[in-house]
């Protein structure tokens, strides 16, 4: 399989062998190659969603539908004015003025509408359901072990919020609720960060068998062959 390997095809594993190991060399000291690589993946990542962005949403969900149907979907020039509008931060440029205050309408709309689509989803689709869940965990009861984690879930949740009331100060029963909740969040935290480790050691282990099985068992070795 080596041997099939067209020109093109060896580039490509040399370019990405290349890129790998100008990344890999940040772990001895940072360097202009593994500068060059960063800014080279930021530049191509930012090309990359703008393409993406102009056609997804500015020609599929606003120029397409009011050059198909204008009447029914005038109301898109709405969105579409503010966001030019946050487009004034980049003035003044030549002569065009400042007008960069006009971007903060823009802002505010989006982040307002943004917000507030945000908390009800969140609302519904994880605080209510998350809610009834943690009580209907005693539904499903069956044995001292089922019953055990879900006392475990209710105090895990109720210690937590306790934690997270701030309008009284944490003495008393309120302090020690407080301090049980604390050990659920590290514990929460702790097993995210694993997760997070073990994730980018997946990735790691990916790279490492690219150098090593197709840079240079299959480009490399095919060289000699």
């Amino acid at each position: 399989m080596t041997e099939s390997l067209t020109t093109g095809a060896h580039l490509t594993l040399w370019l990405e062998a290349f890129v790998t190991l100008a990344l890999f060399s940040f772990l001895y000291k940072d360097n202009p190659v593994y500068k060059f690589v960063e800014h080279v993946f930021a530049g191509l990542s930012a090309g990359y969603y703008a393409g993406l962005i102009c056609q997804s949403v500015i020609y599929t969900q606003l120029m397409d539908p009011l050059y198909t149907d204008f009447g029914a979907n005038f109301m898109l020039l709405i969105p579409f004015v503010f966001g030019m509008m946050m487009l004034t931060r980049l003035t003044p440029i030549g002569p065009i003025p400042d007008l960069s205050w006009m971007s903060r309408w823009g802002l505010a709309i989006t982040v307002g509408s943004t917000a507030g689509i945000f908390l009800i989803a969140q609302l519904h689709g994880l605080v209510m359901p998350q809610t009834l869940d943690t009580f209907a965990q005693f539904s499903k009861v069956t044995d001292f072990r089922s019953f055990a984690m879900a006392s475990l879930i209710l105090v895990g949740v109720i210690s937590t919020l306790v934690y997270f009331y701030f309008s009284k100060e944490h003495k008393g029963v309120l302090g020690g609720v407080a301090k049980v909740g604390i050990w659920f969040i590290m514990v929460a935290f702790g097993a995210q960060f694993g997760y997070t480790v073990m994730g980018r050691v997946s990735l790691l282990i990916g790279r490492m068998s690219f150098l090593i099985d197709d840079w240079i068992g299959g480009s490399i070795g095919s060289l000699f062959n």
